[in-house]
């Protein structure tokens, strides 16, 4: 008898059995990682992994049983939304949790404001909010919007976030109105406040709509990479687009319309057309020279790209534990942070005390002529005004960043005043503590709980992809000589890859 197999039969070398229930959890698995992989590729994918070999029609049926089972496990999740909503709202009073009106029992929309969450911004962050779309990485489905703020260390603060059925201007509009309710019961001004985004899938119609008053910054980062890829288009050297993206840059952060108007001429003086798309990007809304609201100098919305790594990876498929993830998320951060600035000492953040040392190592070499109490005359470069009794300074970058300038810094090395006396109240440590003063309190375990007296809710529509238009216009009077019908559940109408027939 010999002791070393070559068969394959000890090593898990050899070909295995497939019954029908393991090859449906294999591909039920597959399908929560990519919900548009094919028979054929399925196959592939099974034989480079378990080195089994199936036939088509083996995978196309073990893809109808798992797409079924995936289905009816996703829509028994949906049905616990509103006992969710309900302990949520229980264990966090002051906290909003909505779910939209159900069209035929789709789920559509779920909003989720923290109460510590909406009165930390009220009390320690500034009026700037940053709004973009996540992506979700459990399913597929739904797509998560979020609203969040800086606190007084810059770092990210979650204040809600939606789960919708599409990233639209319906969506948009219906988050941006519970967001607005939610500010009003904490009484927030939020006519003053400033909204950063990409001003896409209508967000930009949805802003206005909603906070008519208040300013509206598209993200730099957006625009930038709209501007790159007509410059590709163009027949410059690499050198050359670098110098227009460096003067693009340049008109974004300038302060002044003359230094936004020199950095377009310097494009225009390479292409007449460049200058033109800048132009017709709405620089109102991007540039801090135009730009009428406070975005503290931040110009990018990329600052909820955070919120990818709270989001779970495994695919799960259940919205209500996605949610009470991010709800745990959120709440450790807030006790961490609060832990953490208790070792903090001093009138500002950390991160603003490391600004405020940059400025004060500038001032030096700047003449200080004094005009009144308040008002005095700086010479460096060139010559700037400082009123004291404003917080201004004709650089604007005090108005804009909240923090002195190094103009104003000269003014009060010469006159003996306190940098920190004029620092914003939303750099203070302060402001800080106010932030994480709010806790997010645990939801009863749903373990315990029965669900079957939840509502039916089931999963959103799909929307039917457009990436392939229709070649031939569609006739909607030529009557069909043929009707046919679905292979899947009979009917017409439709065909199996549009098919929603629960079956």
């Amino acid at each position: 008898m010999t002791d070393e197999h070559t068969c394959g039969g000890g090593n898990g070398e050899g070909q295995r059995r497939a019954t029908r229930q393991w090859l449906t959890n294999i591909i039920k698995e597959k399908l929560h990682d990519n919900p548009m992989l094919k028979p054929k590729e399925l196959v592939k994918e099974i034989y480079e992994q378990y080195g089994v070999t199936l036939t088509y029609s083996q995978v196309w049926r073990g893809k109808e049983v798992a797409q079924k089972e995936l289905y009816h496990a996703i829509r028994e999740t949906y049905s616990h939304l509103p006992w969710y909503s309900d302990r949520l709202i229980e264990s966090n009073p002051g906290s909003i949790a909505l779910l939209s009106p159900m069209v035929d029992t789709k789920f559509r929309r779920f909003f989720v404001a923290f109460h510590a969450s909406l009165h930390g911004f009220a009390s320690g962050c500034r009026p700037l909010l940053f709004l973009d779309k996540v992506p979700l990485k459990a399913t597929n489905d739904y797509k998560l919007l979020v609203a969040a703020a800086v606190d007084a260390d810059d770092g990210v603060f979650p204040v809600a976030f939606s789960v919708v059925e599409n990233e639209n201007y319906d969506s948009w509009i219906w988050f941006l109105m519970q967001l607005k309710y939610a500010l009003s019961n904490h009484n927030y001004p939020y006519e003053a406040m400033t909204f950063l985004s990409s001003g896409q899938k209508g967000l930009d119609a949805a802003v206005s709509q909603a906070f008519e008053d208040s300013h509206h910054a598209f993200c730099l980062h957006h625009i930038m990479e709209e501007f790159k890829g007509e410059l590709r288009k163009g027949p410059w050297s690499q050198q050359i687009r670098d110098g227009m993206i460096e003067d693009f840059t340049r008109a974004a952060q300038a302060c002044s319309i003359e230094d936004f108007n020199a950095s377009i001429e310097s494009i225009r003086n390479i292409s007449t057309e460049a200058a033109d798309w800048i132009i017709a990007s709405k620089p109102e809304h991007w540039s801090d020279a135009i730009f009428r609201g406070c975005r503290y100098d931040h110009f990018s919305s990329n600052i909820v790209d955070a919120f990818n790594n709270w989001i779970p990876t495994k695919k799960e498929g259940s919205i209500v534990l996605m949610i009470d993830s991010l709800r745990t998320k959120i709440m450790e951060i807030i006790e961490s942070r609060r832990e953490a600035c208790k070792a903090w000492s001093g009138p500002l953040t950390p991160s603003m005390e490391y600004k405020a040392k940059e400025e004060m190592m500038k001032a030096g070499k700047m003449t200080v002529l004094c005009s009144s109490e308040t008002v005095f005359e700086v010479r460096g470069n060139a010559i700037f005004v400082v009123n004291l009794a404003n917080w201004e300074c004709t650089c604007r970058r005090w108005q804009l960043s909240g923090l002195p300038c190094v103009h104003a810094v000269a003014v009060f090395n010469r006159i003996g005043r306190s940098y920190y006396d004029y620092c914003s109240k939303f750099f203070r440590l302060e402001s800080y503590h106010l932030t994480y003063s709010g806790t997010i309190f645990p939801i009863p375990d749903m373990d315990t709980v029965d669900f079957s007296a939840g509502a039916n809710l089931i999963p959103p529509p799909k929307p039917r992809s457009s990436d392939k238009p229709r070649r031939k216009r569609f006739n909607p009077n030529k009557v069909p000589t043929v009707i046919r019908l679905c292979s899947r559940c009979k009917q017409a109408g439709h065909n199996k890859a549009t098919c929603e027939a629960i079956l």
